[in-house]
């Protein structure tokens, strides 16, 4: 595979915020590598706000989902407008990191010469790619999966941090909130109660309680992060609740990342603002339950993870059986006070990597 004349990279990233805030670090590998060329990544609409201030990035193609559901003519125009877009670029390397077939399409009809994937199902998308990246192990965390495409171009991983930046706005919007709040000078958790599915999440009533134990415990405030889709359940948990009710809703992406980033730790299920923690160093308590943490755990050290580990785990079961003995019903308020015990006890270690620039 020569790489000597590489000038355009295309990226591709076609998943949520999570997934794609844990593909920075092969972003920053790729601009490590390549110095001089124009890197241009392809993400879902509102997965962009990840990737606003990212310096390793000459551009970002958000690709709007709702537009080319179904098979209408919307979808068409859309996904060739996009598609002439991609091949006037005349990319010379695509990876896609999405391991799906939109992405290896995408990629193949960019016309670049080198174009590498995953293709983990071993379906016929892969005849799409020059070269597909073979994971040297199973199970790997997603963001050392991630950066098998960098090994698989034969380059040395020199950094696994992950990156997310905000700018004046979002800094002043987080230190204005907390002097207005009163909390200037005070400690305080964040908290996110949502989940992509129903099956991921705590149950919303002891959310409100755990705000409790928190202060009686460690007078920590709890701010409630959440945004139109966990209206309902901060109203739920502001309904079960005996304290003052503190929340920021209607806020942007890197807004709350700003917010995280003061918080003395973050508690959450295994969501986009849980990976949000790990990347700004703020220590996260992670409640996990059908998907795998040696998987999607909080990257970096000085987090805490409770998994029950139970038989049918992990899974992706919308229709769980479980009832009352569920995943995520079987973490226990006591366990994740003493997982608050012990992260600030640790205070201070929760960092990205060890490993950043050499």
């Amino acid at each position: 595979m020569d790489l000597t004349t590489v000038r355009k990279i295309l990226v591709i990233k076609l998943r949520y915020i999570g997934d794609v805030l844990l593909s920075t670090p092969v972003i920053a590998n790729l601009r490590r590598h390549f110095p001089e060329a124009q890197i241009i990544m392809v993400v879902n609409k509102g997965t962009d706000e990840v990737l606003r201030y990212n310096p390793h990035l000459n551009e970002v193609l958000p690709l709007d989902r709702s537009r080319i559901k179904g098979w209408g003519m919307g979808r068409v125009l859309d996904s060739l407008s996009l598609i002439k877009r991609i091949r006037r670029e005349r990319f010379d390397l695509v990876v896609d990191l999405t391991d799906g077939d939109r992405g290896a399409i995408m990629g193949f009809l960019s016309g670049a010469p080198i174009r590498i994937g995953y293709n983990a199902e071993g379906r016929i998308r892969g005849r799409l790619y020059t070269t597909i990246v073979r994971p040297s192990q199973p199970r790997l965390h997603n963001v050392e999966y991630q950066l098998e495409a960098i090994r698989t171009l034969g380059l040395p991983v020199v950094t696994k941090r992950l990156d997310l930046r905000w700018g004046e706005s979002e800094r002043r919007f987080a230190e204005e909130w907390l002097i207005e709040k009163g909390w200037a000078e005070r400690s305080f958790a964040t908290v996110h109660p949502g989940a992509r599915w129903w099956f991921k999440q705590w149950p919303l009533d002891r959310f409100a309680t755990l705000a409790e134990r928190l202060w009686e415990q460690h007078r920590l405030e709890t701010l409630f992060l959440g945004g139109e889709k966990e209206r309902g359940d901060l109203l739920e948990i502001r309904r079960h609740g005996r304290r003052p009710f503190h929340s920021a809703e209607g806020i942007t992406l890197l807004q709350l990342a700003a917010l995280i980033e003061k918080s003395r730790l973050f508690i959450g299920n295994d969501n986009g603002p849980m990976h949000i923690a790990a990347a700004v160093g703020t220590p996260a308590v992670a409640l996990f339950g059908s998907s795998d943490p040696k998987i999607w755990g909080p990257w970096g050290e000085g987090h805490e993870i409770l998994y029950m580990g139970v038989s049918c785990s992990p899974c992706a079961h919308i229709g769980c059986e479980m009832g009352e003995l569920n995943c995520m019903r079987q973490i226990s308020l006591s366990a994740i006070m003493s997982a608050v015990d012990r992260v600030l006890r640790k205070e201070g270690n929760a960092l990205q990597s060890p490993l950043a620039y050499l």
